[in-house]
C-alpha cells in the first residue's frame, strides 16, 4: 500500500529561526520553509522536516539525524571550529575521548546537539 509513497521523517524544535540558522549556516544544508515547517534537504537526496512546538518542545533523547563522513577527525575539527560542542559521555558505555569521539567498538561516531537540544551525529563512513 505505501511502497510508492515518498516517506520522510521529522522532529520538533522550539525555535525554527535558530534551527534554520544552525542547519543552513553551521551544517551547510539547504533548508526551505513552508507553512512554518522547515525542510532539511539532506545530502544524497533525502529530506527531513523540523516542525515548531515552541514551549511544548522536548528534545529527543536519541539520535535523530546521522551524517556519514569519510574522516571523522576532520569533520569534528571543522564543526568544532564553527562552534559546535560535542557531547561527552564520561563514565558510560558510550564514553567519548577528549574530542567527543566514541572509539570503543563499532563505527567512530561523535554526537552533538542542535539549538533545540536534539541529538545529531557524525559517523565515519
Amino acid at each position: 500500500m505505501l511502497e510508492n509513497s515518498k516517506a520522510f521523517s521529522g522532529f520538533s524544535v522550539d525555535n525554527t529561526e535558530a534551527a534554520r540558522d544552525f542547519y543552513a549556516g553551521i551544517l551547510g544544508l539547504e533548508v526551505s520553509e513552508a507553512n512554518g515547517i522547515l525542510t532539511l534537504h539532506l545530502p544524497g537526496g533525502g529530506s527531513v522536516i523540523a516542525y515548531p512546538k515552541g514551549q511544548a518542545h522536548v528534545p529527543a533523547a536519541f539520535t535523530v539525524l546521522n551524517f556519514p563522513v569519510p574522516e571523522i577527525e576532520a569533520a569534528v575539527d571543522e564543526l568544532a571550529g564553527a562552534g559546535v560542542v560535542f557531547e561527552r559521555y564520561a563514565g558510560t558505555q558510550m564514553e567519548t575521548d577528549a574530542k567527543g569521539i566514541f572509539r570503543r567498538g563499532g563505527p567512530l561516531i561523535a554526537w552533538f546537539k542542535d539549538p533545540a537540544g536534539n541529538i545529531l551525529s557524525v559517523v565515519q563512513d
